[in-house]
């Protein structure tokens, strides 16, 4: 399987919110990584079929998806970043309303939707009304929704939003858990929501690509400009007014400080081993993503 993305761009009036990007995946994960308006839901939603581009194509597996739309959409799975639920079903019989407005065959729907229950681990919970279920819970039910069809394409938009951090590392691991044979395709502005997971990761910005890497390739650009240096208080500020401050950790014996630079930040400066979000820090030139 092999979804292409050929010069795909999307305007609105006159601004670009998605401009001339090409790409080309296999199964696997992909991290789509970026701050707010940098183009990744416009993306998702035309890889959905939801928005149609201003230019450009896309193809699954060589034929182009705006002549092939219904049977895309038979091997595709969406979970969109605001993602609805009805108060009166139980999370089961949401699903299994689903499950038929997808098309799935009666006599195989009860099945399906127990297996995808058990998938994202809500068997104690699947029979509860959904007004109960915590956000987690909630997004787990988006999952299982997004894979009544067993979908060989799987878009997943800002997933982690508003989870506690419990939560989020339980949805990541369910993630994790489904690229096999399968491309998941993730969208975020958390860099550790990839970090385990990812393949490959895609940093937009502006509408545009600016880096696609593995994590290794992009930890090794960032290897030699990661610094770890303990300073007084007043040093710390100032620093932090010059340099790029990933971390600060104020202790008794001063305030350690993880500066991304280039050049040696400070005369005690000692080099380290970079993180995955310093190493996007870097390529990005951004403050630090929330963690």
């Amino acid at each position: 399987m092999e979804l292409t993305i050929e010069r795909l761009s999307k305007r609105y009036k006159q601004q670009w919110a998605l401009h001339q990007l090409s790409l080309r995946l296999s199964p696997g994960m992909l991290g789509l990584v970026g701050p707010n308006g940098a183009g990744k839901t416009s993306l998702m939603r035309m890889i959905a079929t939801l928005l149609e581009p201003t230019e450009g194509t896309i193809r699954w597996n060589g034929q182009d998806i705006r002549t092939h739309g219904q049977a895309f959409r038979q091997v595709l799975g969406y979970l969109p970043q605001d993602f609805g639920v009805y108060p009166e079903f139980t999370g089961r019989q949401f699903l299994r309303y689903l499950a038929a407005m997808k098309g799935l065959p009666s006599e195989l729907l009860k099945q399906r939707v127990d297996e995808v229950v058990e998938m994202v681990n809500l068997e104690q919970e699947a029979d509860h009304k959904l007004p109960t279920y915590s956000g987690g819970m909630k997004q787990r039910i988006g999952i299982a929704q997004a894979l009544l069809n067993d979908p060989e394409l799987l878009i997943v938009d800002e997933p982690t939003a508003g989870l506690d951090p419990a939560e989020r590392v339980r949805f990541r691991t369910l993630l994790a858990s489904l690229t096999h044979n399968r491309i998941i395709i993730l969208s975020t502005h958390i860099i550790s929501d990839v970090e385990a997971a990812a393949s490959r990761l895609l940093l937009l910005q502006e509408g545009r690509v600016l880096t696609d890497a593995t994590p290794s390739a992009l930890l090794a650009r960032a290897a030699g400009s990661v610094w770890s240096v303990t300073v007084d208080q007043a040093t710390a500020l100032q620093l932090q007014t010059t340099y790029q401050v990933s971390a600060m950790v104020n202790q008794m014996s001063g305030v350690t400080l993880r500066i991304v630079s280039a050049i040696r930040p400070h005369g005690a400066a000692i080099l380290v081993d970079p993180t995955l979000e310093e190493a996007y820090l870097m390529a990005t030139g951004r403050q630090a993503a929330q963690v």
